[in-house]
C-alpha cells in the first residue's frame, strides 16, 4: 500500500509573515506611527476595508489583526460564498462571544457581494458581534455599499516595489530546497511579478520544481526566459487599473505629451486591452480635446480605426500609435465639447420654445397662408453668403454664447470669422433700429 506524502503548503503560505515586523512593504500604513500600525497597537479592533492590487498583503494583514487581538478568524470568499456563509459566520461569532472571545470576519473580494449580501453584515457590525474586514481590488467608493463603507476605515495598499520583491526573493531563497538565482534572473522575475508578491512566489515555486526536474543548481536569466516565455504583465481588463490607465492615456494626450501617450497606449495593448476599444477612445479624444482647433485629428482617428479593422494585430496597432502621437501634438480645444454641454444644460432647464415662423418649412399652400417661412432670407442670395441681421434662435431668446473658440489652431480663424459676422449683425441691427421704432 502506497502512503500519500504529507501536504506541502505552497511557498506563499510558508513565507506568510507571522508578525507585523515581518511584513514587507506597506510601510506607509504599517511603519512606526502610521495609521494601521496604531490601530494594531490600540488594543481595540475596528472594521475596515483593505483596498489594493492583488498580492499586496491584504489577507496577511487581516490574519495578523486577528492574532493581535486574539480573535477568532473567519474567512469568507465573496466569489464562492453567499448568505449561507454569512449566517454560519454569525453563529460562530455568537458562540465565541458567549465564551468571551472576539471574532474577526474577513471577506475576500468583498466587491463581488451584491447589495443585499453586503447589507447582511450591517446589524452585526453595529452590534459589535464581530469586526468586519473586507478586501478588494476595486475602488470601494463604487463597489462597497455606502452604509457599510461608512462603518469601516479604508486603508489603501500599494503594489510592492522592486526592492520589496527582491527582499521576498531573498526570503524564499533562505528556505531549504530553493536553488540560487542569477542576479539578471532576479531582475526579470521581479519585473514579471509586477508588484504582486503572490505571483512572484507562485512563479518562483514553479521555477524551483522545473529546476529540480532538470537538476539545475541555479536559475539563470536565459533559462528563466525560456521557461516563462513571453513576459506578460498583470492587467485587469475590467477593473480599477483599466480605468486608471485609460485615464492616464487621455490626460497625456490632452497634456500634449506624445511619449507619455505612447507609453500608456502600449501598456494597455500589452496588457490585453481590445485595440478596437482603444480606437474608439482615440476618436473620443479627437472630438473632446482637439475639436475644431484641428479637424484633421478626428479624420485621422477614424482612419486609424479603419486601418486596424483591416489589418488587425499587430500591424494595425501602428496606425493607433500614429494617431496617438498626432493627437498629442495637435492644438487643443474643448470649445465644442463645452458648447455642447452648455446647450444640453440650457435645453434641459428651459421651456419648449416654438420655432419662429420665418424658420418654419412651408411645403403646403395652407402653411404658406399661415405665414410659415414668411420673411426668411436665403443666405446664398445675400452678399458674402450671409444674411446680416437675420435671427435663428427662438423669439425672445437672448444670444446664449455656447460656442467660444479658443485662440489655438484653426479656431483662431474661426474666432475671427465669428467676430466679423457678429459685427455685421450688429451693424444691420443698428441700421434697421430707427425705422423699426418709427
Amino acid at each position: 500500500m502506497r502512503i500519500a506524502p504529507p501536504n506541502h503548503p505552497p511557498l506563499a503560505e510558508r513565507l506568510r509573515p507571522k508578525t507585523l515586523s515581518e511584513v514587507i512593504g506597506q510601510q506607509h500604513m504599517l511603519g512606526e506611527g502610521m495609521a494601521l500600525r496604531l490601530a494594531f497597537e490600540s488594543g481595540q479592533p475596528h472594521s475596515c476595508i483593505l483596498w489594493g492590487p492583488p498580492g499586496t498583503g491584504k489577507t496577511t494583514i487581516a490574519r495578523l489583526m486577528a492574532d493581535a487581538f486574539d480573535a477568532q478568524f473567519i474567512t469568507i470568499s465573496a466569489v464562492l460564498g453567499g448568505v449561507k456563509d454569512i449566517r454560519e459566520a454569525v453563529e460562530q461569532a455568537q458562540l465565541a462571544q458567549a465564551q468571551g472571545r472576539r471574532t474577526l470576519v474577513f471577506v475576500d473580494e468583498v466587491h463581488r457581494f451584491n447589495k443585499s449580501q453586503q447589507d447582511a453584515f450591517l446589524p452585526h457590525v453595529e452590534s459589535g458581534l464581530f469586526t468586519f474586514i473586507g478586501a478588494t481590488t476595486e475602488n470601494p467608493s463604487f463597489e462597497v455599499n455606502s452604509a457599510l463603507l461608512s462603518r469601516a476605515a479604508v486603508y489603501v495598499l500599494q503594489a510592492l516595489t522592486p526592492d520589496d520583491l527582491k527582499k521576498i526573493v531573498a526570503s524564499a531563497q533562505a528556505l531549504q530546497g530553493l536553488p540560487a538565482i542569477e542576479e539578471a534572473a532576479v531582475e526579470r522575475l521581479v519585473a514579471y511579478a509586477d508588484g504582486d508578491a503572490r505571483r512572484l512566489l507562485n512563479t518562483l515555486e514553479t521555477l524551483a520544481v522545473a529546476a529540480a526536474q532538470e537538476r539545475r543548481s541555479e536559475i539563470t536569466d536565459v533559462w528563466l526566459l525560456k521557461v516563462l516565455g513571453e513576459r506578460l504583465r498583470r492587467y485587469d481588463k475590467g477593473g480599477e487599473q483599466f480605468y486608471d490607465t485609460i485615464s492616464a492615456l487621455h490626460k497625456s494626450v490632452r497634456g500634449s505629451d506624445p511619449d507619455a501617450a505612447l507609453y500608456w497606449l502600449v501598456r494597455m495593448l500589452d496588457g490585453g486591452a481590445d485595440p478596437n476599444y482603444m480606437a474608439r477612445r482615440l476618436i473620443r479624444m479627437a472630438s473632446e480635446d482637439i475639436g475644431l482647433a484641428d479637424p484633421r485629428a478626428l479624420r485621422l482617428a477614424l482612419d486609424a480605426a479603419e486601418v486596424y479593422e483591416r489589418l488587425g494585430t499587430p500591424e494595425g496597432e501602428l496606425a493607433l500609435a500614429e494617431c496617438v502621437v498626432y493627437l498629442a501634438i495637435a492644438p487643443k480645444s474643448n470649445a465644442v465639447y463645452k458648447a455642447f454641454n452648455a446647450a444640453k444644460a440650457w435645453v434641459k432647464q428651459d421651456s419648449t420654445r416654438p420655432v419662429p415662423m420665418h424658420l418654419r418649412n412651408a411645403p403646403t399652400k395652407l402653411m404658406k397662408q399661415l405665414d410659415y417661412g414668411k420673411g426668411y432670407r436665403y443666405a446664398h442670395d445675400e452678399a458674402g453668403g450671409f444674411a446680416a441681421g437675420a435671427t435663428y434662435l427662438p423669439d425672445g431668446m437672448a444670444e446664449p454664447g455656447f460656442y467660444r473658440p479658443v485662440e489655438r489652431g484653426l479656431e483662431i480663424k474661426i474666432a475671427e470669422k465669428l467676430r466679423s459676422l457678429r459685427a455685421q449683425n450688429q451693424a444691420a441691427a443698428q441700421a434697421v433700429g430707427p425705422s423699426a421704432k418709427s
